[in-house]
């Protein structure tokens, strides 16, 4: 066949996202929210204590969760060491 001749066609396949979820994800967060992970520490710790394992004013100055989260979204390198004491606790410091 010639081309410009007659229709061509294109075999698209799709993704199960079934097979996604068997596989898993390599990421020991993934589904899970900076406002989880907050909320987490702050009832296994609270904000006293999280302020003293992890040194940023977000938990030692007037905490609460939504200032903690505004400042974490914005400075990765403190997201960095909230997300590692939830991940391995105070002994990953």
């Amino acid at each position: 066949m010639q081309m410009g001749q007659g229709p061509s066609y294109f075999v698209l396949q799709m993704s199960n996202p079934e097979d996604d979820q068997s596989s898993g994800s390599n990421d020991p967060l993934h589904g899970v929210t900076l406002e989880m992970i907050v909320t987490a520490l702050v009832e296994r710790y609270g904000f006293q204590e999280l302020g003293q394992l992890i040194d940023i004013r977000c938990f030692q100055l007037d905490p609460s969760v939504s200032s903690s989260l505004k400042f974490l979204r914005r400075t990765p390198w403190a997201r960095k060491k909230v997300e590692d004491l939830y991940l391995y606790g105070p002994s990953a410091r």
